[in-house]
């Protein structure tokens, strides 16, 4: 596939918002000389969860329970495509009770060894009664005893770590007995990432980060200094709408610099609905960085 044929793909499977044209992009926030690989080993958070630099996103327009690849490509279709990003080393797979997607990933790991793939998935629970029966259910839909992340979904307060105390103590109590390996949010507002980031029981936090603010919490300038401030506090964090939610398909290459590039960005999640756009990922990392 030329890359023409690739960018025409990718505008027509993630653009569903149409595309934004950046102009002058945000500059990068490093100059990097160092050659990436999206199959990269990313030791994430202070409880050193590795996972792949890419995450597989299983949530593309995602709610309700459904998502573009729960939709489109079905338990067996979705389920495929992770299977095939375990075999060229993408092990990090990004879920969601919101997307449906649990059932996928249960159907997955009947071909791919648990140990050796990492899942993330996110909760909707605001007390410590909806936190256990989520708990409970998740790992029962997922088909494993246990999650390697687990974050509080779309965070917008600006007081959410009063309002969540329940869910977040069960969360820690749950990382106490093994059966959640690290834990923390996303956010949706800057002033809920502001909280994140002096949050001491925030671990890992997935932030929306791209060169032209689409999407974001605000500006590039202001999200990357909370960010740099997660960093210092020693948290993870995971850049996701690199890609502004489908709306910067044209300068895919540039998006994926300034992700590469990012000093507070340990790795992204991007939804991907087919082997072809995974590839195309795959070998566009290591273009956009290095010789």
């Amino acid at each position: 596939m030329s890359d023409i044929d690739r960018r025409e793909f990718l505008r027509r499977t993630l653009g569903s918002l149409g595309a934004v044209t950046l102009g002058s992009l945000a500059p990068e926030v490093r100059a990097e000389t160092k050659q990436k690989f999206a199959d990269d080993r990313i030791i994430l958070g202070p409880s050193e969860v590795e996972v792949s630099r890419l995450a597989i996103g299983t949530g593309t327009s995602g709610f309700g329970g459904q998502s573009a690849q729960t939709r489109q490509l079905g338990i067996s279709g979705l389920a495929d495509l992770l299977v095939t990003g375990y075999e060229h080393g993408i092990t990090f797979w990004d879920s969601a009770d919101q997307y449906g997607s649990h059932p996928h990933l249960k159907e997955a790991l009947e071909y791919v060894p648990r140990e050796k793939v990492q899942i993330l998935t996110k909760t909707h629970a605001t007390n410590e009664r909806e936190m256990r029966a989520d708990l409970d259910r998740f790992r029962k839909e997922l088909g494993t005893d246990y999650i390697d992340i687990l974050l509080l979904h779309m965070m917008t307060s600006g007081n959410w770590p009063e309002k969540m105390r329940g869910a977040m103590d069960v969360i820690s109590e749950a990382r106490e007995k093994g059966i959640v390996r690290t834990h923390g949010v996303s956010c949706h507002t800057l002033p809920a990432l502001k909280a994140a980031a002096s949050s001491g029981w925030v671990q890992i936090d997935l932030a929306r980060i791209n060169p032209a603010a689409v999407r974001m919490d605000s500006d590039v300038k202001t999200v990357s200094s909370v960010l740099g401030e997660m960093k210092q506090n020693g948290k993870g964090v995971i850049g996701m709408k690199i890609l502004g939610d489908g709306r910067l398909t044209d300068n895919i290459n540039k998006c994926l610099k300034f992700a590469l590039n990012h000093e507070s960005v340990d790795c992204f999640t991007i939804g991907t609905e087919s082997k072809e756009e995974l590839f195309d990922l795959i070998e566009r990392v290591p273009k956009v960085t290095g010789a």
